[in-house]
């Protein structure tokens, strides 16, 4: 199981967002796209999601091509996107967005994942805090039950208690999941309870792939390659996928 981009290139316009990234995300497991604003992360998400086009290269998905597959097709195939925005309908409760996620409106292992939706039920989801919000967003990726989870900044306005059971929950799925984040959350090799990978982007372009436990090792502790001139290589999964 696994997901990758080989040499992608994707353009806005006239500029380049991605320039021939080559990466893979191995499953069941976790890999984080670190970066800052403005690195590619988010382009990276939406490129293996189908929802921008590549201008060059291929995303290949458990070794087959599936670049000129549309969206919604991966997501039929059990690929599951959540963004950073616009996540929920928050013009719908939190129960009837959980129930369009759930099968049989079975939606009780969200619940046990976040109980602090249970009080948020007959809430309109708009009206939700922003990590309010996140858990729902979750909650439906949970309930889709994804071969490939792809999320940006999961724990964007949560508690530090929330956002640690955030990533337990994403370790533990039996799913590809591949996050973006601006720095490694800590103590997430500990709470993930499998090997972590990571790529990490500056300026559309791949400056280190490896494991996590590489990664805490460069400078500061929060990500590889960030004093560096050029890209950096840890042990890569095989981006043959």
């Amino acid at each position: 199981m696994s997901i990758a981009l080989r040499h992608a290139r994707v353009r806005y316009g006239p500029l380049e967002a991605l320039h021939g990234v080559t990466l893979v995300a191995p499953g069941p497991g976790l890999t984080v796209l670190l970066g800052r604003n403005g690195s590619g992360r988010t382009t990276v998400l939406r490129a293996l999601a189908g929802d921008v086009p590549l201008s060059g290269g291929a995303v290949v998905w458990d070794g087959a091509d599936v670049t000129r597959l549309p969206a919604y097709e991966r997501a039929r195939r059990g690929l599951c996107l959540v963004p950073e925005r616009r996540a929920v309908f928050g013009s719908l409760t939190v129960r009837e967005n959980l129930e369009l996620a759930a099968p049989k409106n079975d939606f009780a292992c969200a619940l046990d994942a976040y109980p602090q939706l249970l009080p948020l039920l007959p809430r309109r989801a708009g009206t939700l805090s922003g990590g309010e919000q996140r858990m729902l967003a979750l909650s439906r990726a949970l309930l889709a039950r994804a071969r490939v989870v792809l999320v940006d900044e999961p724990a964007q306005g949560m508690s530090p208690t929330v956002a640690a059971r955030t990533y337990e929950l994403l370790g533990g799925l039996d799913a590809c999941v591949v996050v973006a984040e601006q720095r490694l959350p800590p103590g997430l090799l500990e709470r993930a309870g499998r090997t972590v990978y990571v790529h990490e982007l500056r300026r559309g372009a791949v400056v280190f792939s490896g494991e996590a436990a590489e990664a805490t090792r460069g400078p500061g502790g929060t990500g590889a390659g960030r004093t560096g001139h050029g890209p950096r290589s840890g042990r890569r999964p095989n981006p043959s996928g």
